[in-house]
């Protein structure tokens, strides 16, 4: 059963150490609290936006080896970038890292110039697969072509999320109201979020006007229509119909933070009408509406370019030029927004595609599926810079495909996970990436301190108590809280306390735990802003859990 207990805590006249994260708290022990909590003020807060190339983005013509420009030249006489055209990235680089960007990536320039900006050489993994289809799967799982990780069901994203929030289990709750992931721009939810039981961790928001979700998903019902007519209404029927189960339990806080929020860029403004600007804007107004959601997921297809990926007559623009143009106006765009809300400290974004094209060209103004590409990572506290060397030209497989991979990807998204989101140990081992070497990609005044990694696990644990920690709802508040707590075992008689940042003992009453699920509201309307801590203590042993409020006004 549930229960739910309507009070208010009354002041106390004593004043009692309690302990968090291993630290006795007596009064005025501000400074070492003070400590605990400016490296960790935040990184609940983080997000990870992810941008997918679907299709194979040609990263030889993205990111050209300046060291290397006449074999480069000689491997694509007719789609190569020409010598005067490409912009010089960063001279201060040395020779083996010169490299030239496209044209179309003058925003990107802007982004690296500001120091928001990193470029990652010759990313793959072992045996990769240069299928569109499983090429994709194996991004998304975790996996590589070796026959241990070449048939992952789940997705690397999902396993993740499931690890920094054990207790959520795909429905709205007051510690986590928003779902864990959210995808954007494409009506197939990805295999990445997809969970080793059911793809409970994301929403799929492909098509959908964020504003009006709500009233979309509440006339959704009856049974499937079997026979879906080929047209633009039934491509939504069919979208409506994929929908995941958890989406409509969201639909009503989607629409709210969304109509909460708001861009401080009210249009991006790109060249040509762009796919990607309206789903990273969109994820710019969910966060500053409010959204707790971790992990964001867009992508910008069309990068199969095995013909016209050039013009003829200039190689400087086609598709892939038009494809790239899209991708770096409308992350500046994205940093800019973001920037302008308030919000750039919070957002690291990263770019990934399923593989890179053929060094040589294909005689089609084209190329073929290949190999290693670059990543991008963008963002205000990343570590600028060139990670790695540029790709050897001269060191081409018999069939001209690139080889020597200098890192693998998961030690991008290993890096991201924990310096970026702040995840323990034990979430790199449930997501199947605690092998892997991270590389300097945040800045080290913002990369996530051991003492701050999540989930986070406060006070101590007793054989009546369970892992699970005090849930706080919401935070900050203003006028009352609630606080939530689950118990497994059996009922015990406790104390629930709140006190200040010293430690100090601001107010306490008396409670019965039962067993199950445990709710409790506290009256924090005449409190100081301030941050506290509330403490729920088993009154026979002294110990228990604590969790940190925020009291606004």
């Amino acid at each position: 059963m549930k229960r739910r207990n309507f009070l208010k805590i009354f002041p106390a006249a004593t004043v009692t150490p309690f302990v968090v994260n291993g630290h006795a708290l007596r009064p005025f022990a501000n400074s070492k609290m003070a400590r605990l909590l400016s490296g960790c003020e935040g990184v609940e807060d983080r997000v990870l936006v992810l941008i997918q190339l679907k299709g194979g983005n040609d990263g030889l013509n993205t990111i050209i080896p300046i060291n290397q420009y006449d074999t480069y030249a000689n491997l694509r006489p007719t789609i190569g970038i020409p010598e005067s055209a490409h912009i010089n990235l960063d001279g201060t680089l040395g020779n083996d890292e010169q490299v030239g960007v496209h044209p179309s990536f003058l925003k990107i320039k802007e982004l690296y110039d500001k120091g928001w900006a990193t470029v990652i050489q010759g990313v793959g993994y072992a045996s990769m697969n240069q299928s569109h289809f499983k090429g994709t799967d194996l991004w998304m799982s975790g996996g590589d072509g070796t026959i241990a990780n070449n048939n992952i069901k789940s997705g690397w994203m999902g396993r993740a999320l499931q690890a920094f929030y054990p207790d959520v289990v795909g429905v709205p709750t007051a510690a986590m109201p928003d779902p864990l992931g959210i995808q954007i721009g494409d009506p197939t939810t990805a295999l990445g979020f997809h969970t080793e039981t059911e793809h409970q961790n994301v929403i799929n928001l492909s098509g959908q006007d964020a504003a009006g979700f709500y009233s979309l998903i509440q006339t959704i019902g009856g049974a499937p229509i079997l026979n879906v007519p080929d047209s633009e209404h039934g491509d939504e029927l069919e979208f409506i119909m994929g929908v995941e189960q958890s989406t409509s339990l969201y639909a009503q806080r989607i629409t709210q933070v969304f109509n909460a929020g708001s861009n401080y860029l009210t249009t991006y403004i790109t060249t040509n009408p762009s796919r990607l600007a309206p789903q990273l804007q969109t994820v710019a107004r969910l966060i500053k509406g409010g959204c707790k959601t971790k992990i964001y997921l867009c992508q910008l297809g069309g990068f199969d370019t095995h013909n016209a990926q050039v013009n003829s007559g200039d190689t400087t623009v086609g598709d892939h030029a038009d494809l790239l143009l899209d991708l770096a106006e409308s992350v500046k765009n994205f940093m800019d927004d973001l920037q302008g809300l308030g919000l750039a400290d919070q957002v690291t974004a990263c770019t990934f595609s399923e593989f890179g094209r053929c060094a040589k060209e294909n005689g089609s103004d084209g190329s073929d599926h290949g190999t290693l590409a670059p990543m991008f990572v963008f963002g205000k506290n990343i570590a600028a810079g060139v990670r790695g060397t540029n790709v050897n030209l001269s060191n081409l497989t018999n069939d001209n495909q690139l080889q020597g991979a200098q890192f693998d990807y998961r030690q991008v998204f290993t890096t991201l996970l924990q310096d970026w989101l702040g995840a323990k140990e034990e979430v790199l081992t449930d997501t199947m990436f605690d092998g892997y070497t991270k590389m300097p990609l945040v800045d080290t005044a913002a990369v996530v301190s051991p003492d701050c990694y999540l989930p986070v696990t406060v006070g101590t644990q007793d054989n009546y108590l369970t892992e699970k920690p005090l849930t706080i709802f919401p935070n900050p508040a203003r006028i009352q809280v609630e606080v939530g707590f689950t118990n497994l075992s059996s009922t015990f008689e406790a104390r629930l306390s709140l006190h200040s940042l010293g430690g100090s003992l601001v107010s306490a009453t008396n409670v019965k735990v039962e067993h199950d699920v445990n709710v409790y509201y506290l009256d924090v309307s005449s409190l100081p802003p301030a941050v506290y801590f509330v403490r729920l203590e088993n009154k026979l042993t002294g110990r228990g859990h604590v969790a940190k409020l925020n009291v606004i006004r």
